[in-house]
């Protein structure tokens, strides 16, 4: 489409039955793989920390700095697990890839455990995703007959079983140790840290957990090289990603591009906004990360530049709004989500989530007063950074980071006696005006 995408992930998506390993080997598949076991397992994490990949699933922490963490005195097995249980409003990148692509991911993955001394690894699927389930169960498949997995892979001497397991379905499950405990037959339920997972995970056990475009990351990089990978993006966040757009954009879709591109430009790539609509406000990664405003089309899309704007890249998942939508009513459906989804494990969490969305909901239908405003605010306060996890943290980010730019919005909520937008959406700002 333009010299400005980089598809390396996404590269073979359109390759006739890309997902076998006939299609993804005829396209240089599993070469990572063999130089990874011709080396020691610490250069390969070596390479991976020269490449400065950054974990793709929100967080952006160090993967190859994770993988040190690993205590090899430690007699317990290691264990490699594959957070594969996508949640996120508006994300969508990792099932994709997934399904376009699942030996990426398996090779990975096998890179990956061979780097920390893993002899068991697991990706953990969202249950729903049946589709997704059956067609990494195939490639897992496919990759053990092809001597890929099983004893002495390719006469190395190294021996790894791949498991893929279906969770039960639960947004918390996206935490990672609330992963690790439905991992191992229990509720997922956040657990206290530390011990952390790289000491004390799986079964007690070291454990690495990555996300899945993380590990899918890994085998280009020990094809190409780190300073391949390291070549693109910005100063501190090298590198490509899946950028997901979706919402009011022509043509919504996934671009993988350089960590640094602007929404403006993805934009554009989409086919601009959908015709006669202007861009109003849009999440930068996913619903759990504060919104920001067509003032920020050209904020560089890395992990610094949008933390200097005042919300985080999380995983990419760029949901786009124009003017037609009330912000009010969207986050108060973001709201509704994250009381549904809390575990209950930590009462502001459990608590605070139910009582956020009965606020929203009264000053969505016009109730109250600007007073209610500062109760709104003053329960955000009491839940972020007090909760179990983050999910708590999430819930609160959308609605203070919404007033903090749509205040009068709220105020017109109140002036109309409910949403102004369900009379005439497109005189929402005169009347707001009008009122102020």
């Amino acid at each position: 489409m333009t010299d400005v995408l980089t598809p390396v992930l996404t590269d073979n998506w359109g390759t006739d039955r890309s997902w076998t390993l006939a299609a993804y080997e005829d396209r240089g598949g599993y070469a990572g793989l063999r130089k990874a076991l011709a080396m020691a397992p610490p250069d390969v994490v070596e390479i991976v920390k020269g490449s400065n990949l950054r974990g793709r699933g929100g967080a952006g922490f160090p993967t190859g700095m994770k993988w040190g963490f690993i205590p090899q005195d430690n007699p317990n097995p290691k264990y490699l697990v594959v957070n594969a249980d996508e949640s996120e409003p508006g994300t969508c990148k990792d099932i994709p890839l997934m399904m376009a692509s699942p030996h990426t991911l398996v090779e990975g993955v096998i890179i990956s455990s061979y780097a920390i001394r893993a002899n068991t690894a697991f990706i953990y699927v969202r249950g729903e995703v049946l589709h997704v389930i059956r067609r990494l169960q195939r490639a897992v498949q496919e990759a053990y007959l092809a001597g890929h997995l099983g004893k002495d892979i390719h006469g190395s001497g190294y021996d790894l079983d791949l498991i893929v397991h279906a969770g039960a379905g639960a947004y918390i499950c996206g935490e990672e140790t609330a992963l690790l405990d439905s991992l191992e037959g229990r509720r997922g339920q956040p657990r206290l840290r530390p011990p952390f997972p790289a000491v004390a995970g799986l079964y007690a056990s070291p454990t690495v957990i990555n996300n899945v475009e993380s590990i899918a990351s890994v085998p280009s990089i020990m094809d190409r090289g780190a300073e391949w990978f390291s070549a693109m993006g910005t100063e501190k966040s090298k590198g490509f990603g899946i950028f997901s757009l979706s919402g009011h954009v022509a043509n919504p879709g996934q671009f993988e591009a350089p960590l640094g591109i602007t929404l403006r430009k993805l934009i554009e790539l989409a086919g601009g906004m959908r015709d006669g609509h202007e861009l109003k406000f849009w999440t930068p990664g996913g619903s759990s990360t504060p919104l920001l405003t067509a003032e920020h089309l050209d904020v560089p899309l890395d992990f610094e530049g949008v933390g200097a704007a005042g919300s985080m890249l999380g995983t990419r998942a760029l949901q786009i709004f124009d003017e037609t939508t009330c912000v009010v009513r969207a986050v108060l459906r973001w709201t509704e989500f994250y009381k549904h989804e809390s575990c209950g494990k930590c009462t502001p969490c459990r608590e605070g989530t139910w009582w956020l969305a009965q606020t929203l909901a009264r000053l969505e239908q016009g109730h109250g007063s600007e007073a209610d405003l500062d109760l709104l605010l003053d329960q955000c306060d009491n839940i972020l950074g007090r909760s179990f996890c983050a999910l708590g943290d999430g819930a609160t980010s959308p609605i203070s980071s919404s007033i903090a730019y749509f205040r009068d919005e709220y105020l017109a909520h109140f002036t109309h006696g409910g949403c102004p937008f369900d009379r005439q959406a497109s005189t929402i700002f005169a009347k707001v005006e009008a009122h102020a």
